[in-house]
């Protein structure tokens, strides 16, 4: 197995090697450090290299691996964090020119779980500035300069996670860690052809991270496959006392595919301006079909979904971010759109605010009734490709298309799985919403979707070519 295959390994497959020992895991953290350093700069996608901690952790697996002792399938394996997270004495940016100078004495709940689980934190990865909450305009919003797509660097790699995704799928890491709060894990794996998984609100732990909208963020793995995303899940759920909005649930993964017929709902697309993305939507609802599963059409209520999800953003971002918005550390982000919108959110009206609220209710209530008729509602991640960097991000998110905003304003879980390619040869995106607290329906249908497919183990045909310097926003 060359270095190559070795980059492009899932977390069993590494688990598997690092217990058989025929690799160690210091071996494994200095072949994704040295990758991490010499590529992760070329997609924008590297907020700060951790080669003190990863070793020391990597050192510490190797010790349990010869006691015999093993603490999960993570034991041993670099991943990498998206920067809104805290680590103790490591500069957590949050994507801000504002914050370059920002470091904390703590590690966030997820960070701490996953260092229990015996995991290697290589890198913390780059992100949209705050998060993208203001609402930016332009790939480049990011201290670290536009997230660039492992499958055509003229591409954006998706926000606000984009250090994340393309990290995962140009094989400098097995799995990050990336955080959404209106499709900010689904939306970068879909267009780096990765896999991700939002969880359901409440049930993995923020402390630590970044708040941008307290009742909407979430974190969540992005991986190769379905498979990987629940082992992570499993070593960071369950509640917390530092988060008081954790439900206390915890998760356990049982790696195995869907056994029984589901009944899927398609949701509605308008396909018009995608007809590639039509086939190739068409052909995995194909693929499920012969499966066993019960695909059928479902209506979704008729509701403003994304105003009322936008009101409730903008409250929430105003509250958390208010003293940053009046001082003058808000002339220092990047992205102007991003510094006018976040500047509106203070405007807000209580009286809209509690309006929108009021009709969240009833959205929450309209599309619990529709899983009283399905299992899990299945549509496109997203209808399009991904984005040039030149691209109007305002403009665009109206022709995307997708239904994380069931995410924003429900708290629903989701998962993206990669299920072929659009007109210009860029990964399309297959998503199952399901119930809260119901990963494992979600899990096991991506892992029977992968078995049947390939789509999740596609590599990027020109990571081996990059060059190995900060790149530059492309003309």
């Amino acid at each position: 197995m060359t270095s190559h295959d070795v980059a492009f390994q899932g977390i069993a497959g590494l688990s598997r090697l690092l217990r058989a020992r025929q690799i160690s895991s210091v071996e494994l953290t200095r072949a994704a450090l040295d990758r991490l350093e010499r590529l992760g700069p070329a997609y924008n996608a590297l907020a700060e290299l951790t080669p003190d901690l990863a070793l020391a952790q990597a050192r510490r697996a190797d010790r349990l691996f010869r006691r015999g002792e093993v603490r999960s399938p993570l034991q041993g394996i670099p991943y990498g964090a998206k920067d809104l997270l805290a680590t103790a004495g490591i500069p957590t940016r949050w994507g801000s020119p504002a914050h370059r100078a920002q470091v904390f004495a703590h590690d966030a709940t997820v960070i701490r779980r996953l260092a229990a689980a015996g995991a290697v934190l290589a890198a913390k990865l780059a992100l949209v500035e705050i998060a993208g909450g203001g609402g930016y305009q332009y790939a480049d919003a990011s201290d670290t300069g536009p997230g660039l797509n492992p499958w055509n660097r003229r591409r954006w790699a998706g926000g606000s996670s984009s250090g994340s995704g393309s990290a995962v799928a140009a094989g400098l890491v097995p799995y990050a860690l990336g955080s959404e709060t209106w499709g900010s894990i689904v939306t970068p794996a879909a267009y780096c052809g990765v896999t991700g998984l939002r969880p359901t609100w409440g049930l993995v732990s923020r402390h630590g991270a970044m708040e941008l909208a307290w009742s909407m963020d979430k974190i969540g793995p992005m991986a190769r496959s379905a498979e990987d995303c629940g082992w992570v899940l499993e070593a960071i759920a369950g509640g917390d006392p530092h988060d008081p909005t954790t439900a206390g649930i915890g998760f356990r993964f049982t790696p195995r595919p869907a056994r029984r017929a589901l009944r899927l709902g398609i949701l509605p697309s308008d396909f018009s301006a995608a007809p590639r993305t039509a086939v190739v939507f068409e052909e995995a609802v194909r693929v499920l079909r012969r499966t066993g599963m019960r695909p059928a059409r479902a209506p979704l209520p008729d509701h403003p979904y994304e105003a009322v999800a936008r009101t409730i953003l903008n409250a929430e971002i105003a509250a958390a971010h208010e003293a940053f918005i009046r001082s003058r550390g808000l002339a220092a982000l990047v992205d102007t759109a991003q510094r006018r919108g976040l500047r509106a959110t203070l405007a807000l009206r209580a009286s809209e605010v509690v309006r929108a609220e009021q009709r969240r209710l009833l959205i929450r209530r309209d599309v619990a009734r529709l899983f009283e008729r399905y299992d899990v509602l299945v549509s496109p991640t997203l209808l399009t490709e991904a984005t040039t960097l030149r691209t109007n991000l305002r403009v665009s998110r109206r022709r995307r298309g997708g239904y994380a905003v069931l995410g924003a304003l429900c708290g629903l879980p989701a998962l993206s799985v990669p299920m072929g390619f659009g007109p210009q040869g860029l990964p399309l995106g297959l998503c199952f919403t399901g119930r809260p607290f119901d990963e494992a329906t979600l899990l096991q249908l991506g892992m029977l979707f992968q078995r049947e497919t390939d789509w999740h183990l596609r590599r990027p045909p020109a990571v081996r070519r990059v060059p190995t310097q900060r790149a530059a926003l492309p003309v």
